[in-house]
């Protein structure tokens, strides 16, 4: 009834619906009452090196709650070049405990939930590690909820404290909203903090994003939300809203991907397409468990028109790859050249 009395999802063919574009993405950040938001207080909080790489762990303020910690890792024989530059955007997948960590390995190691969290969805790789080693400064930091960001919830830690997160978060949605934002809105807001603070280092140059599953919604925000982002691949989340609900895949996923507001605009794919006609990579698991392929081959349709309709055919890229939910090695190879070939040095090279 809602859906057709808002005109949501309209029949395939009969329009393209909203065009996919600077005033979408306004009138969507406008919507999902993303926070203007800055990295103030930049702090250099210590460095190491491992694995031949040359890292750091910053630290800045947002304006409200704990300070936000991020990893910054670069070719340890880097030295001072400028290189390309990636936000590396950590998943959901139920744990908050952990945030840059699921994908960036600390001083100390991983934990073994953070390991048990790679083996089943990221090919046992701390992938923004092996990203900087292809020649890219590479930013992971914790975000609204996850990591330093995390609400105190009682004395849990690690799985239990997870169990209590996952509980807490639809009461994190709900303050959100009442207060004239949303959850997927203070999270955008922090991400594009973040990407603002890495183009700003000055051993970076252009910058783009990646991320799996919640970490490719945020992709896909901030790739629709900042223009100055250059290149922009989410894996594992894209599907058309009608398909989630006809298909009963609702329930499985983060309030992060249903901000109020939102469908009455447009469909999760068009909001993808506000990226155009800067590139975008979106990779479909065929046999993703959470997300049905109807969804996933419908988005890959309208993405296309979209970009087509903005005149830039060659600036997608939708790979429907063998595999679920997960940014697995074959998924990471295909990104990380992906991103090699678009996120180039002013003087038009790669440094390596």
């Amino acid at each position: 009834m809602a859906g057709r009395q808002f005109g949501l999802f309209p029949e395939p063919g009969t329009e393209l619906g909203p065009e996919a574009g600077p005033e979408l993405a306004k009138a969507a950040r406008e919507a999902i009452g993303v926070l203007d938001l800055a990295a103030a207080d930049v702090r250099t909080e210590r460095a190491w090196s491992a694995d031949g790489l040359a890292c750091e762990e910053v630290s800045w303020d947002v304006g409200f709650g704990p300070r936000t910690h991020a990893y910054v890792l670069r070719p340890a024989d880097a030295g001072d070049a400028v290189l390309p530059g990636v936000v590396a955007l950590h998943c959901h997948a139920g744990m908050k405990w952990a945030g840059k960590e699921k994908i960036a390995d600390p001083p100390y190691g991983p934990s073994p939930e953070v390991v048990r969290l790679r083996e089943a969805i990221y090919g046992g790789l701390a992938w923004a590690g092996e990203l900087a080693r292809r020649g890219f400064t590479v930013l992971a930091h914790d975000v609204f909820t996850w990591g330093s960001r995390r609400f105190p919830l009682g004395d849990a830690q690690g799985d239990a404290y997870d169990e209590a997160a996952g509980l807490h978060e639809q009461v994190v949605a709900k303050h959100c909203t009442v207060l004239g934002t949303s959850y997927a809105g203070v999270v955008a807001g922090e991400d594009l903090a973040a990407a603002a603070y890495l183009r700003s280092r000055p051993d970076t140059g252009p910058v783009g994003c990646a991320g799996l599953s919640g970490g490719g919604m945020r992709a896909v925000m901030l790739g629709a939300f900042d223009a100055e982002v250059a290149a922009v691949a989410s894996v594992a989340m894209i599907s058309s809203y009608r398909d989630l609900l006809d298909e009963g895949y609702l329930a499985r996923h983060t309030w992060m991907l249903y901000p109020p507001g939102l469908s009455r605009l447009c469909d999760l794919p068009d909001l993808a397409a506000c990226a155009a006609p800067r590139p975008l990579l979106v990779w479909y698991g065929e046999h993703d468990e959470i997300l049905p392929l109807t969804g996933m081959r419908r988005a890959h349709a309208m993405i296309e028109r979209h970009y087509g309709h903005r005149h830039a055919p060659g600036g997608y890229t939708g790979i429907f790859g063998d595999a679920g939910h997960s940014f697995g090695r074959q998924a990471q190879e295909r990104v990380f050249r992906w991103l090699a070939r678009h996120l180039i040095m002013e003087e038009g090279t790669a440094w390596r």
